[in-house]
């Protein structure tokens, strides 16, 4: 990570640098640190808002990281860690609940032993592998997509699974046995890093990126299937950063979705429509949420599908 100084924030953000050493002090600059007598500030962060600025004059990406930083319980962040990690879970085929998901998230525990009878040791430790996920896309949300940043979120994912343990199963790099995801094959596991530079190339080259484009680059991910095991999960964490990096209404997919979800990665060649209703209707249930906490709602991306 590249760090500025005092002075170069201060004349980066038009403010005086005692401006800047208060912001520090309170702890209001995300990824501030105080070393050998100086402060070191993240090249990326983001001038904090007015101690006076009201809730929902503030992006989501501005609360949640605010949230993450104070620890507040029953926010927002609480309510996207869970869902979003109980839903891309279940998905892939996690046991755990939505009640159980919560328990860890508040607790760093998994309660009465009875209540877990049956779990596979992978899902709880996936759940909290998820949990560092999303704290890494929201500390990393303005960074432009990368390899490296995409590797990171699989490394956290699987890391101390019964995966890591095996040989032939690549933690935090692209697959080395060929697969295949609902019947179809994917790309061969010696052209995987080829596409996927190509794929973040051309995805990158685009001056204004929307929804439609978020859904294509998300469709291409999955139909690479770059990773072992892992990549639908990697492909929505994904997904929910660029939507808080644009400042696109972002989405969780849940139960009610995941057969449309589904249907519009499938139909998407010929009828990318399924997926953006899909999507839309997610985003309206992400939208109450917003609406609850008092939060910017963003931009909804294009309404009508590109062809």
């Amino acid at each position: 990570m590249e760090y500025l100084s005092v002075a170069e924030i201060a004349k980066k953000w038009g403010i005086s640098e005692r401006a800047v050493r208060h912001y520090c002090t309170e702890n209001r600059i995300i990824g501030a640190k105080y070393d050998k007598g100086i402060w070191l500030i993240p090249a990326d962060a983001e001038k904090p808002t007015r101690a006076n600025q009201k809730s929902d004059e503030l992006t989501l990406l501005q609360v949640l990281r605010r949230e993450d930083r104070l620890r507040t319980k029953g926010g927002i962040y609480h309510k996207v860690q869970v869902e979003l990690t109980y839903n891309s879970n279940y998905i892939e085929g996690s046991r755990l609940t939505e009640d159980q998901t919560r328990y860890i998230f508040e607790t760093n525990t998994i309660g009465a032993l009875k209540k877990y009878q049956g779990i596979r040791v992978d899902d709880v430790v996936e759940t909290v592998n998820h949990f560092r996920c999303i704290d890494y896309i929201i500390e990393n949300a303005n960074r432009k997509l990368s390899e490296r940043m995409i590797k990171k979120l699989h490394f956290i994912l699987k890391n101390g699974t019964s995966d890591s343990l095996v040989d032939w199963f690549a933690v935090g790099d692209y697959k080395k046995l060929p697969n295949e995801v609902g019947g179809q094959e994917t790309t061969a596991p010696d052209k995987v890093a080829e596409e996927m530079r190509k794929l973040l190339k051309k995805y990158r080259a685009r001056k204004v990126l929307d929804l439609h484009d978020l859904l294509a680059f998300h469709y291409e991910f999955e139909k690479i299937h770059p990773f072992q095991d892992g990549n639908g999960r990697v492909g929505r964490l994904v997904l929910f950063k660029e939507c808080l990096r644009l400042n696109i209404v972002p989405f969780i997919v849940d139960e009610d979705l995941k057969m449309f979800y589904y249907r519009g990665l499938k139909e998407w060649p010929r009828k990318s429509g399924y997926l953006m209703d899909a999507c839309r209707a997610a985003q309206d249930k992400f939208e109450k949420y917003l609406e609850y906490y008092r939060i910017t709602p963003g931009q909804r991306g294009s309404q009508n599908p590109k062809p």
